[in-house]
Parts: C-alpha cells; sequence; structure tokens
C-alpha cells in the first residue's frame, strides 16, 4: 500500500505539470478550448477507471494478506498465555504437564519460523497486545479471553507495546518480543523453567535474605526460594531480562536501585510502593537481583 500510495502521487503530479505547461500552451492556439474540453474529458475518464483498478487491487491484496496472517496455524505451535497489567505483562508459556509451565514478564521469546499462539487476557482495564513488526493489534478486555497468531520469519529483538489507553503510564507499558532459531529457543525456555540460582558469595546470601524479609516477597515470586508474592512479576531470573519496569529502564544495578528505591518517580501510579533500606543492605539486594538469570 506504501509503494503503491507513493507512485500514485508521484503520477498525480506529474499529470499536474503535464497540465499546466499544457493549458500554457494552449492559449495561444485556435480552438484550444474545444481540444481542451475533450483532453479533459479524456484524462478524467482515464484516471477513473484507474482509480478502480488501483483500489479494487489493494483491497484485494488486503485481502489476500489477512487472510494469510489470520491461516498461520500449527498442531506444534508454541502457547504462550499473555495478562496485561496496570502497567506490565505478564507471561506464561503454557505446557500439557504443569510443572512444566514457566512464568516470566515483559519479555516473549519466540522460536523462528515457528507459529505462537498468544492468549490473552487482562486483570483490569483493557489494554492492546501490538508487535507491529510481526502482527496487528489485539484488545485484552477484562473477562473475555481470546488469542492472537505471531510468527518471526527473522531473527531479532521487536519493540511491543500496549496500544490501547489503559491510564497513567500506557505509554510506559511495552515489551520486547525476541525471535531466535529454535535450538536457542528451548534452551532459553528450560532455563526459564529451573529454580532461581543459588547465592554464590556472602553479598548475594544477603541480598536473598533481604528480598526474603522485607517487603519484596509480598508482591514477586522467586521460585527456589521462600518468596513467592502473586502481586507483581515473577523475578525468578529478572537479571535475564534486558530492561526492567515493562522497557521503562535498562536492566542495570543502578537502574535497579533506582526502581526498588523510588518506583513512583519513575513511573508514577503503579503499583509497586517504594522500598527504603539501608546501603548496604540495597546494595547486596542489587546484586542478588542480577544474579537471577
Amino acid at each position: 500500500m506504501l509503494w503503491t500510495s507513493t507512485a500514485v502521487f508521484a503520477v498525480v503530479m506529474l499529470f499536474i505539470a503535464g497540465a499546466l505547461i499544457h493549458s500554457a500552451r494552449s492559449r495561444k492556439k485556435p480552438n484550444a478550448s474545444a481540444v481542451g474540453e475533450r483532453t479533459l474529458n479524456n484524462a478524467v475518464a482515464s484516471a477513473v477507471a484507474m482509480t478502480v483498478i488501483i483500489l479494487v487491487g489493494l483491497l484485494a491484496v488486503s485481502v489476500w494478506t489477512t487472510a494469510a496472517v489470520d491461516a498461520v496455524r500449527a498442531e506444534s505451535a508454541v502457547s504462550v498465555h499473555v495478562i496485561g497489567h496496570q502497567w506490565w505483562w505478564e507471561i506464561e508459556y503454557e505446557d500439557a504437564v504443569p510443572s512444566r509451565r514457566a512464568l516470566t514478564a515483559n519479555e516473549l521469546h519466540v522460536p523462528l519460523h515457528q507459529p505462537v499462539a498468544v492468549k490473552v487476557d487482562s486483570r483490569d482495564v483493557i489494554h492492546s497486545f501490538w508487535v507491529p513488526n510481526l502482527q496487528g493489534k489485539q484488545d485484552l478486555i477484562p473477562g473475555m479471553p481470546t488469542a492472537i497468531w505471531i510468527q518471526a520469519d527473522r531473527a531479532g529483538r521487536f519493540r511491543g507495546q500496549c496500544a490501547e489507553f489503559c491510564g497513567l503510564q500506557h505509554a510506559k507499558m511495552a515489551f520486547d518480543v525476541v525471535a531466535e532459531p529454535a535450538a536457542d529457543f528451548e534452551r532459553w525456555l528450560e532455563g526459564l523453567r529451573a529454580p532461581a540460582v543459588e547465592p554464590s558469595n556472602e553479598q548475594e546470601r544477603r541480598g536473598q535474605t533481604v528480598f526474603e524479609t522485607e517487603r519484596c516477597a509480598r508482591c514477586h515470586t522467586i521460585r527456589g526460594t521462600e518468596a513467592n508474592g502473586q502481586v507483581g512479576p515473577d523475578l525468578t531470573h529478572v537479571g535475564s531480562r534486558q530492561t526492567i519496569a515493562s522497557g521503562t529502564l535498562l536492566n542495570t544495578p543502578a537502574h535497579r536501585r533506582e526502581w526498588i528505591v523510588n518506583p513512583q518517580a519513575v513511573k508514577p501510579g503503579n503499583q509497586m510502593p517504594p522500598t527504603p533500606l539501608a546501603d548496604d543492605a540495597m546494595a547486596a539486594l542489587v546484586a542478588y537481583l542480577g544474579t537471577l538469570r
């Protein structure tokens, strides 16, 4: 549609230029009015015919493309359940064996050349799942689960975004889709199913203790530890994500500290309260979260 519209625009501009030149010349010729009228009639008839042909062609291509996208089906498709929250994305990789299901947040990994069924739902208000480079939009309506199919045919990281105004931080409700070869995806998914890694030094062990004894564990889960909160994102492998706060900050030690100390300054209105800690406790907690890969 873009290239067709560009070509039509260029042709129209050429015809306008030609018409202006022809009009200037015709004034100098006898019977120019009659000749010009016949030329105008022919041009209008030709333009109408071309417009009809182009619009019918675009309609046919659009219908064909929509049918092709909607026809993406496969019995071996990866099945993912995505739940929208104000303002982050809960992502669960489904499996017939409950123990093999895997939970993460704000970062969706998919295998190349394989359909992925994304089942979408919302826990609060209407959101909209949108990855412009892979598929159109699908609204997430509370109490009305639905689904959308995506398929990536080239490796890369694709930006996703909530496309339905859902509150104060709608613009900061983003996510990434990471498309990778099937073997890499399977290794990543197997790692996602595993519990959190054990702390390897005293500071990291202190960080785990801080997480479990402070307010963090009331809202977040780290599988393999005493933390099993169900309010916020699962943090079992948070260290492997590129961003935190649903695409708002890069996942660096400084940004993790900034987010923990005062999340309302970064993303006003979100559900996470500030967590004031002593400097040594904060340093240990930030270091521990970085090991969760």
